[in-house]
């Protein structure tokens, strides 16, 4: 039997320190890291994602950043999941080729199972004349329509995404709902994993989320969103990005205050780790550690030595 290659996986809410634990690892152990944040793809999408900073790589290189633009979203040429573990088996290779660790980091917990798990997703291609349709509507008006048309689905769903909602839809749209993980999984997968998650108690990540957003806001978020429509990013489009860049296109348009904006990014941001959360505890794989901890550091940098031996 061939052997399997072995690549580190490091997962995690947003904010939780999984770059910082990457890069960690990967002087240690002579490795390179894969993003796997479905936003980061995106280039010029760098302070509102909290994307890493070259000082931060220390040297260590970081493939899929900057993969994609973000004119793309909302067309058939729109970043995808299936996209993104093409990339990264190619990546893997590579890494591999040269004598390096594959370490795959970040918070897209559908990313991540596409390319080490071999969950497949739906070969739907896009339905532009659906997309125009749903753009013109809210993400709660998005959500309630799936809600209707998949409930299932719409239970797991950033509700505030309305990419991920419209993509939700045009799959239901083609085949009735979207498939289950469960029954898209291929059986023969050519890497052997190891899954270190880090957590944090919920009132120390609100804080983190908190203080990372004021932040982001002090060092250019907004300027960033302004630059990123001077150059033909459409607030649509921003929107349609979620999160951070949903609520700047809403402010850049006057449609909320600045202290309306920071206050929707708090409750949104803090509501999609808990779903980020709620996403990873279903896979019994994962090691648990707290960020935080001297003790848990020291386990996992053992823990990873004895995996890659």
């Amino acid at each position: 039997m061939k052997e399997k290659t072995k690549v580190i996986v490091v997962l995690g809410p947003t904010a939780v320190g999984k770059s910082t634990l990457a890069v960690e690892l990967a002087r240690r152990f002579n490795g390179e890291v894969i993003s796997a944040d479905s936003r980061q793809v995106y280039s010029g999408l760098n302070i509102g994602t909290g994307k890493i900073t070259k000082r931060e790589m220390q040297g260590v290189q970081h493939h899929l950043l900057d993969v994609a633009s973000p004119k793309t979203v909302g067309t058939k040429k729109q970043f995808t999941a299936e996209k993104f573990r093409q990339l990264g088996e190619k990546a893997i290779v590579d890494i591999i080729a040269r004598g390096k660790v594959p370490i795959i980091c970040g918070g897209t917990g559908f990313y991540i199972q596409a390319l080490v798990n071999g969950t497949v997703f739906p070969d739907v291609p896009p339905n532009v004349a659906l997309r125009k349709k749903l753009a013109r509507k809210t993400p709660a008006q998005l959500f309630a329509m799936l809600a209707k048309k998949d409930p299932r689905r719409a239970a797991e769903i950033d509700r505030n995404n309305p990419r991920r909602l419209i993509r939700a839809l045009e799959i239901v749209e083609a085949l009735g709902k979207v498939p289950e993980q469960a029954d898209t999984k291929k059986t023969d997968l050519p890497y052997q994993p190891f899954f270190i998650g880090l957590k944090l108690p919920s009132e120390i990540l609100k804080e983190k989320i908190a203080t990372r957003l004021h932040a982001r806001l002090s060092h250019g978020m907004i300027p960033e969103a302004k630059r990123l429509h001077a150059a033909g990013l459409s607030y649509t489009k921003m929107e349609m990005l979620g999160l951070e860049y949903r609520s700047l296109a809403r402010f850049l348009q006057k449609k909320i205050s600045r202290e309306e904006m920071e206050t929707e990014l708090q409750h949104a941001i803090w509501h999609y780790a808990r779903r980020q959360n709620q996403w990873f505890k279903r896979d019994t794989k994962i090691h648990w550690y707290s960020s935080t901890s001297a003790k848990d550091r020291r386990s996992i940098t053992a823990a990873t030595q004895k995996f890659l031996e």
